[in-house]
């Protein structure tokens, strides 16, 4: 509760996975919690696939392909 980053081992206990699992997602997608004042994971079933779909996109995208990107709580990451 007083926590101001998530470690491993906090993210560990709040998901109920170890914190070796939470090590590797973190640097298989890139995350820094440490890093961020705040960091909250998607909920979403679907929240992986996700993932891979939309940076597949940017990483290989298609010819002649438009990739836009929309955030919906723009206004919360701008104040970051």
């Amino acid at each position: 509760a007083n926590a101001t980053h998530w470690s491993t081992t906090l993210m560990a206990k709040e998901t109920g996975l170890n914190a070796m699992a939470i090590s590797r997602i973190w640097r298989a997608f890139g995350l820094k919690p440490h890093r961020l004042e705040t960091f909250k994971l998607s909920r979403d079933p679907y929240f992986v696939e996700k993932v891979h779909d939309i940076v597949g996109l940017y990483m290989n995208p298609p010819d002649k392909a438009l990739v836009l990107c929309v955030d919906e709580k723009s206004q919360i990451q701008a104040l970051n």
